[in-house]
């Protein structure tokens, strides 16, 4: 099999940044699980722009992943629920276009049609590797991620009284 040098190689795949910043803000919240944090506290933590965020959690919270409490001394704070959230979920939930090539189909459009489409094995193959990445996306949880809290809040400038005592102690992740 020819493979070509890595230089000569098209970009990796890649998520949006939205998809990114989704994740920050579900693992900020999963570090700092108590009390209310504002959008501005995440920007900050961050260094990412307030508007771009102020998007990702407004779909957060319409998934039911993150509560939003409007008001002078309101704020965000991650539900319950949302820790035992698997990545694959998340980026599942945030990503909007999975076709990997155009014989997939996109958001209830009809996938573009091929000559070779009969005969084609590679759509299998990316199918196949669509697959694979999230299933080992859906290996671990935000929980899992978040745990130990301690290093990551100290990272995002939060206070280990932010950190809730369960979150404090160092479980390694294992894949399953």
């Amino acid at each position: 099999m020819r493979t070509e040098p890595e230089s000569s190689c098209c970009p990796p795949m890649r998520l949006t940044d939205y998809t990114d910043y989704a994740l920050r803000v579900l693992l900020f919240l999963a570090v700092r699980e108590e009390g209310l944090t504002t959008i501005q506290e995440i920007s900050d933590a961050y260094g990412v722009s307030k508007n771009h965020l102020m998007k990702v959690v407004q779909r957060l919270g319409e998934l039911g992943w993150i509560d939003t409490i409007r008001g002078r001394h309101g704020g965000l704070r991650l539900n319950a629920r949302s820790l035992g959230l698997t990545i694959g979920e998340v980026v599942r939930g945030t990503e909007g276009d999975f076709a990997i090539v155009g014989c997939f189909p996109r958001d209830g459009a009809e996938p573009r049609s091929c000559v070779i489409e009969p005969q084609c094995r590679l759509k299998h193959v990316f199918e196949a590797a669509r697959g694979a990445f999230l299933a080992e996306l859906d290996k671990y949880t935000l929980r899992d991620l978040s745990t130990p809290a301690a290093p990551l809040a100290e990272l995002l400038g939060l206070s280990s009284a932010s950190v809730p005592a369960k979150f404090r102690a160092v479980v390694p992740i294992t894949a399953a």
